[in-house]
């Protein structure tokens, strides 16, 4: 498996050498796209549980900075995306789908630098090594790991700006690790019982009982709560379904048990200061699936009224590792009623 990506990989770099030159279009940032059939690698099944797999994207580009990609949040016409990279910028740009409408491309994609309270562009781990993003109404909110905070930015304009506030995080920073903190960050449906609070939930850092730590910055419900862990699987990402239960992005990446990934949901009345949640375990992958390292997960209602959930992958800049977008399509009863109120 890993030499059949190698050849891959060296094959489209190949194709961008003689080709960029010709897709430059000012700043627009070059991609090229593979397109995803299967989600099990030789298998045509589509339906798993509740999901079922519409396809998706293998990404390369010419340009050094694309990768990384840690989270993502769609816009409202679910076409438009923002992107942060855990090595300090934004990525924005748009899907594009095909006749049957599968992902098909990336267009108008660019990448800016992310600025700190100060002003500054910092590039690399560190200062600002970006993990979470969240769109919260005239404002972006970004998690970060290593120097451990919530910045906010303003919306429209985020590009452009430093961060205009900092967030209060709870969670005791002596239980954030330097490269496992804050991973995940999600803003609640104003009709859950948290009414819009802001949900932070770190990597790895563990509360006294091994759980991982997490915590609601706001909101009628504000204050601490831990997140069951199970085996060596951590929380890398999570967005809010429109009923207010919470889908957490799992990933497993090391040497003695392969890469994997698992997504699973948090019923919203769970959550609540004091609580230790655990979920239901909605789909799993590993090195039979077409996964890398997963580390980005949106939500968001079609025009036909479904729920579509879109994963995307860091390459870490490694050519070992692939930039992927998976998207499913989640079939439940709960989500139409409460599309339907």
């Amino acid at each position: 498996m890993m030499v059949k990506r190698l050849c891959r990989a060296a094959s489209v770099l190949l194709c961008l050498a003689g080709s960029v030159s010709a897709s430059l279009a000012g700043d627009e940032i070059p991609v090229i796209s593979r397109q995803i059939t299967d989600f099990r690698i030789g298998s045509s099944e589509t339906k798993f549980g509740s999901l079922e797999f519409l396809g998706g994207l293998e990404m390369v580009s010419s340009r050094a900075l694309f990768g990384s990609l840690s989270s993502i949040r769609f816009r409202q016409d679910q076409k438009h995306f923002i992107v942060v990279l855990d090595t300090g910028q934004w990525l924005t740009g748009r899907i594009e789908r095909d006749g049957r409408g599968r992902l098909s491309g990336l267009s108008a994609v660019e990448i800016t630098p992310l600025k700190d309270r100060a002003g500054r562009s910092l590039e690399g781990k560190g200062h600002m090594d970006a993990e979470g993003v969240a769109l919260d109404g005239d404002r972006i909110l970004i998690s970060f790991e290593q120097a451990h905070r919530v910045d906010v930015y303003p919306d429209p304009g985020f590009a452009d700006s430093r961060a205009i506030t900092t967030l209060p995080i709870l969670v005791p920073r002596k239980m954030l690790r330097d490269n496992r903190g804050i991973e995940t960050i999600a803003v609640s449906p104003a009709s859950s019982p948290l009414k819009s609070g802001v949900v932070i939930v770190s990597e790895r850092g563990l509360d006294s009982e091994g759980n991982r730590a997490a915590a609601i910055l706001n909101g009628p419900l504000k204050g601490l709560f831990s997140i069951k862990r199970d085996g060596s699987f951590d929380v890398t990402d999570g967005a809010f379904l429109p009923n207010g239960d919470l889908l957490l992005l799992e990933r497993r990446f090391n040497m003695a048990e392969g890469i994997g990934m698992r997504l699973r949901r948090i019923e919203g009345a769970d959550i609540r200061p004091g609580a230790v949640v655990d979920g239901q375990l909605l789909l799993e992958g590993n090195f039979n699936s077409q996964i890398d390292n997963m580390e980005g997960l949106d939500v968001f209602q079609a025009a036909d009224g479904t729920t579509h959930i879109i994963m995307v992958s860091d390459d870490n800049h490694s050519i070992l590792q692939r930039n992927l977008m998976l998207e499913f399509r989640l079939s439940d009863s709960r989500m139409v009623s409460a599309a339907s109120d």
